[in-house]
């Protein structure tokens, strides 16, 4: 799946201003991001990756568990069609990772994992995931070290993964539902 990371950054390379897919600065910082948050992780079953934008972290996450079926959302027209070409361009089965144009609020689960990135605080995160999570699935966070999960009945944290990103203090908090 390596061809799937240097097609989505060459594309996103040559997207990025015209598209206002990623802010300024050097991109490998996303994918550093991902695969420090990633690493450990032995996931299975069918993953989404909820506001996916230019791919952070779904594309990585389908490049590093290329055994798991993935599903990319977002609502922006735009980076579904970069998401789309990418995946196309790298020759990626649409059965294995899928993109999806719709809005969080109408998506029907269930799902085994979710991930989330930068979509929404862990508050709204974790309201979307109650209802597209099956029972025992995973919800991972990727958040600044200083950010605070809410205390909720039916969830239970079992892994913060912390790593530093340009000089920045990142965490990956895994939370299970109903576990």
């Amino acid at each position: 799946m390596a061809d799937l990371l240097s097609t989505h950054r060459d594309l996103l390379e040559r997207w990025r201003k015209s598209m206002n897919l990623v802010g300024p600065g050097d991109v490998q910082n996303h994918y550093d991001d991902c695969r420090l948050a990633l690493h450990w992780m032995r996931p299975e079953g069918r993953w989404v990756d909820l506001g996916s934008g230019a791919g952070f972290p779904g594309i990585v996450f389908a490049a590093m568990f290329p055994h798991l079926q993935v599903d990319l959302v977002d609502s922006r027209k735009k980076r579904c069609i970069f998401l789309q070409t990418a995946l196309g361009e790298a020759g990626v089965p649409t059965e294995r990772v899928q993109v999806h144009r719709v809005r969080v609020e109408t998506l029907e689960g269930p799902w085994d994992g979710i991930m989330s990135r930068a979509f929404a605080p862990p508050e709204a995160v974790l309201d979307h995931a109650e209802r597209l999570l099956r029972e025992g699935g995973t919800l991972i966070l990727f958040l600044q070290e200083e950010a605070v999960i809410p205390e909720r009945q039916d969830w239970q944290m079992f892994h913060v993964e912390h790593y530093i990103v340009e000089g920045k203090h990142r965490k990956a908090v895994a939370l299970k539902w109903k576990a």
